[in-house]
């Protein structure tokens, strides 16, 4: 059964905040200059380093805003609202969370998380089934990692980015290949970790 991050378990974890500041990601591996912790930066730059010559990563979102998180949550929240007319609030943040994490659990929010993708060595993308950010209806379900539908390239690709991250101690969120985290609640309910890492945090300030 997939775990969503509205999911009461993932709000019980507890957290201890290390303390590590963000850090801008390398031009290399984030053109756009993703911010994000340092230990998360670190655990990139070697997942990076594993794989294949000629594929990179490409990491377009760090670190983002509670601000900018609310403005995402709400927009998506009326599109469910508009596709489930009556639906219960709790089945709407239910829905709504498969695409975006409520604000007091957000990896995002906590610089723990990117969204992120492969791409060759001309800094094009790879095919890797949806593009980043695609919505389950947009998408008709291809944006989960495991789905079924998406072409031999994309499967294979999906394995080459799991298998780099997932070295470093990355899980992905299932809804959404493009989104792994580190130290954040997701990350602790689901690798086994005592307790999350890394907590929201108010601005941005790159160590």
């Amino acid at each position: 059964m997939t775990i969503l991050l509205s999911d009461p378990a993932v709000r019980a974890v507890p957290v201890a905040e290390c303390g590590e500041p963000l850090v801008r990601l390398p031009h290399e591996i984030s053109p756009a200059g993703a911010l994000v912790r340092a230990g998360l930066a670190d655990r990139l730059v070697a997942a990076d380093r594993l794989l294949p010559r000629g594929i990179r990563l490409r990491v377009v979102e760090g670190y983002r805003p509670a601000a900018q998180q609310q403005a995402i949550i709400a927009s998506y929240a009326d599109e469910v609202r508009a596709l489930n007319p009556g639906i219960e609030p709790t089945e709407r943040e239910r829905l709504t969370s498969r695409y975006v994490a409520p604000l007091d659990v957000a990896p995002h929010v906590a610089g723990a998380a990117v969204d992120l993708t492969l791409v060759d060595v001309c800094g094009d993308a790879l095919d890797l089934g949806t593009e980043i950010d695609a919505t389950p209806e947009q998408s008709d379900g291809r944006c989960w990692f495991a789905a079924a539908g998406i072409g031999a390239d994309a499967r294979a690709h999906r394995t080459v980015l799991a298998r780099a991250l997932r070295a470093q101690g990355l899980v992905n969120y299932p809804t959404e290949w493009w989104h792994w985290s580190h130290g954040d609640r997701y990350w602790a309910l689901t690798s086994g970790a005592p307790h999350a890492l890394y907590g929201p945090l108010a601005a941005a300030v790159a160590a």
